[in-house]
């Protein structure tokens, strides 16, 4: 093989790089036949061959959240478990991540499940303590996958269900006072370089309900954005799902507002990481200023 490379190198350089793909592409597929076919055929197997359902997932919040709507669609023919591992270990590094090294905190698991719990969908939503599992939905982070895709999309390529993402797939009530804001969560980790939000001081109404740290970041540019501490993660789908409409980037509050379906708007992440992607009505996203300023007074005169 050494002496067949090294050959087309010297020889022609048409079949070397021939040779290099189709070398590429074989051991992608042995290393998917001996990691990851088994596991795949197992999940098939289970949702073909059981009633109830167990799935785990260990994070991130958004990913948490994605995966409910192929959850949502399993449920229509089978009993489902949501359980949730905190403390797991982050391989890679991320910038300013809110749980340090972990993907879920104690306090971040704590917070995400009132609002699991409030899915009719799921029938146990508990933390996880070494329960039989069905399904891993975080098998998705082991494929070989291109992640560019819409992140709502990965768990259709690990289970092999597929839904209408125009459709809700979370639901809460209202918040019982806390109404018609302009609601904004953005992460520091993701914005876009190529536009501020400073135009949007002339608007009314406008409420950050992330880390407060990152509002005091974003009020530099927003003199009148106000502040709300939320008590958990339930309180703040009840606030999205209140507001006039939604802004931010990729974020788990983008997830929540994309998966309740209410007026949103994405401020995309070029050209990184483009994971999110708006799905149904009233949904726009934005990657240079004047879009920015045209759908937000869209979406505000709506």
């Amino acid at each position: 093989m050494f002496i067949k490379k090294f050959l087309y190198k010297i020889t022609d350089k048409k079949k070397y790089q021939e040779y290099k793909i189709n070398e590429i592409l074989k051991k992608k597929i042995e290393w998917f036949d001996s990691e990851f076919k088994e596991k795949i055929l197992n999940i098939e197997k289970a949702i073909k061959n059981k009633k109830e359902i167990s799935f785990l997932h260990s994070g991130h919040l958004g990913d948490i959240i994605d995966s409910l709507a192929m959850i949502k669609e399993i449920s229509k023919t089978h009993t489902c478990n949501l359980f949730i591992e905190k403390n797991k270990k982050i391989d890679v590094k991320f910038n300013k991540h809110p749980a340090g090294n972990v993907f879920l905190n104690r306090k971040m698991v704590d917070m995400i499940m009132p609002l699991l719990k409030k899915q009719n969908f799921i029938k146990n939503a508990s933390v996880y303590n070494n329960d039989n599992i069905d399904v891993d939905l975080n098998l998705f982070k082991e494929l070989a996958m291109n992640f560019n895709i819409d992140s709502v999309r990965w768990y259709f390529q690990v289970i092999g269900f597929q839904t209408d993402l125009s459709l809700p797939y979370l639901q809460t009530e209202p918040h019982e006072t806390i109404k018609n804001k302009v609601v904004i969560m953005r992460t520091v980790r993701r914005n876009n370089y190529f536009i501020n939000y400073k135009f949007i001081n002339k608007y009314e109404d406008l409420l950050f309900i992330g880390l407060e740290e990152e509002y005091r970041i974003l009020k530099n540019e927003i003199p009148n954005l106000e502040f709300y501490e939320c008590t958990n993660f339930l309180e703040i789908a009840k606030i999205i799902k209140s507001s006039k409409f939604f802004l931010g980037n990729l974020s788990f509050g983008y997830s929540i507002a994309e998966g309740l379906k209410v007026p949103r708007l994405l401020e995309c992440y070029p050209p990184e990481f483009p994971a999110m992607h708006p799905n149904g009505k009233n949904a726009y996203e934005f990657y240079f200023q004047q879009h920015f300023e045209k759908w937000f007074d869209y979406l505000y005169k709506l």
